[in-house]
């Protein structure tokens, strides 16, 4: 019994530290991004200019993944609605890594699939998610 209840809150804990290592990664991506968004797009905007994709679908993107990246992160980071960021969050991530292979920017992509594979993670294992806002919400 004791055994099988110290596995069981470790898996807690392991999924609680995953959990803010994703979310403050989301979170910090966007909240040093939103005060500077005129320069962030104008950044992605030219990253972008010599891409497949149109200007006319880059410059909403670039104002939209800030605010994605803050609200995905807060989510997460407090698990609230944890499933929803999660999966907003992955999202986000597939879209960047299509963006990041449409300007050949193979350095980056590492860091995109390890976001990816953090969320798919969590979304297993979302069971052990205890600690969260939306455990007590259930309650």
């Amino acid at each position: 019994m004791f055994i099988n209840n110290t596995i069981t809150m470790d898996s807690k804990w392991a999924f609680l530290l995953s959990r803010l290592a994703i979310g403050l990664s989301f979170f910090g991506h966007g909240l040093v991004r939103l005060p500077k968004l005129q320069g962030f797009s104008n950044w992605m905007v030219e990253q972008f200019s010599k891409s497949m994709l149109p200007e006319i679908l880059v410059i909403p993107f670039s104002y939209a993944l800030p605010v994605l990246e803050f609200v995905s992160g807060l989510l997460i980071l407090i698990g609230l609605f944890t499933r929803q960021g999660l999966l907003l969050a992955g999202a986000v991530s597939l879209a960047l890594i299509f963006g990041t292979t449409m300007i050949e920017n193979w350095e980056a992509l590492p860091s995109q699939l390890i976001h990816v594979a953090f969320l798919s993670v969590l979304l297993a294992y979302l069971p052990h998610n205890s600690y969260a806002v939306d455990h007590f919400i259930k309650k």
